[in-house]
């Protein structure tokens, strides 16, 4: 195997790492590393620790132990050049003797970046670009929210192939099969925030809570309810104390300013938030041009009548639809997840 072979087979664990810190980092970005020593052996792996503990770099460091002198480390995000509620990454590596670091995506947080001048300063060879673009896809929902100051939005939702989410007498459970749902609890899992609007509050009364099969689990995505006139009902289960809350209204009981909500949900350490707020709601988010990605369940169901699942976006005329571009489609159970992204989100 070449040298570049090589490293894309390192980055691509490393990627794999990445992933499984999915709404458990922020925060920070969800990065994963791997060690190789010099006879091409695996000798550490970590990823990144919730805010305040270590991240990957330094977990894999840790179980390499002494095997990480001269050995490569492949790293998903340029190793931090900065001191926050850990040590920068970069003086790590370097004491720990690492000879050579792969770096598949620089940092654009400007408090963070200078990891690969860092490290090359003191003799530690870098190279940059290794599987590039699965790591930015990895990271893309912090790698956006840094950028831009603002967290990266998915609306999810559900239709019958006619684009119905409710029947015309206003049932909609379960428009999608259980292995659907399911899907969709390991995307809220992903997550650090959960949106939904008071129409979905009063209609379902939903927990938006993470689940699986066997119960409940460790994450607790913040549960944030768009509410301009303050209707939420006290016994309502998203206020339960299954995870945090975040109610939020307008002065005068008008419309929620969308784009100063999700500036201060950034503030507060939402870097990917998931909406699944009801049609009008997505479609106020979507005329303001708050959505990067869309996934959409589609079941194999006709109704012919029924609220639509987009409402209110404010397009009049086909040559103002909004374009997406399809990223994946999968069958999930008897449906179809289809995930696309906004263009010129």
């Amino acid at each position: 195997m070449d040298a570049d072979a090589t490293d894309q087979l390192h980055m691509r664990r490393a990627v794999e790492l990445s992933l499984l810190g999915l709404g458990e980092t922020s925060p920070n970005p969800n990065v994963g590393c791997v060690l190789v020593g010099p006879g091409g052996a695996v000798v550490g792996e970590g990823r990144t620790a919730p805010a305040g503990g270590p991240h990957a770099e330094v977990n894999a460091l840790a179980a390499a132990g002494e095997l990480a002198r001269r050995a490569t480390a492949y790293v998903t995000l340029e190793p931090c050049d900065h001191t926050g509620r850990t040590g920068p990454c970069t003086q790590a590596l370097i004491e720990a003797g690492v000879a050579r670091v792969v770096v598949a995506v620089r940092d654009p947080n400007p408090q963070a970046a200078g990891g690969a001048e860092t490290l090359r300063a003191a003799g530690v060879t870098v190279d940059v670009g290794a599987d590039h673009d699965a790591a930015r896809d990895a990271m893309i929902g912090w790698l956006t929210a840094v950028g831009r100051g603002t967290p990266y939005v998915i609306w999810k939702f559900a239709a019958t192939l006619d684009g119905r989410s409710a029947a015309a007498d206003g049932t909609s459970k379960w428009i999608t099969s259980p292995q659907a749902r399911a899907d969709v609890h390991r995307i809220r899992g992903g997550v650090d925030a959960i949106i939904a609007g008071i129409g979905t509050v009063l209609a379902d009364d939903p927990q938006l809570t993470v689940r699986t099969p066997t119960g409940p689990t460790a994450r607790r995505p913040l549960r944030v309810v768009v509410d301009g006139a303050g209707r939420t009902p006290p016994g309502a289960r998203v206020l339960d104390d299954a995870a945090a809350t975040w109610v939020v209204t307008s002065d005068g009981g008008g419309r929620v300013d969308l784009p100063g909500m999700l500036r201060e949900l950034y503030d507060r350490g939402v870097r990917t938030a998931l909406l699944e707020g009801g049609p009008t709601l997505a479609g106020a988010f979507l005329a303001e041009g708050l959505i990067d990605r869309v996934v959409a369940y589609l079941a194999p169901k006709l109704l012919g009548a029924g609220p639509a699942a987009l409402a209110g976006a404010g397009i009049s005329t086909i040559a103002e639809a909004l374009t997406l571009d399809v990223v994946d489609l999968a069958t999930i159970g008897p449906d179809v997840r289809l995930t696309a992204t906004v263009k010129g989100a």
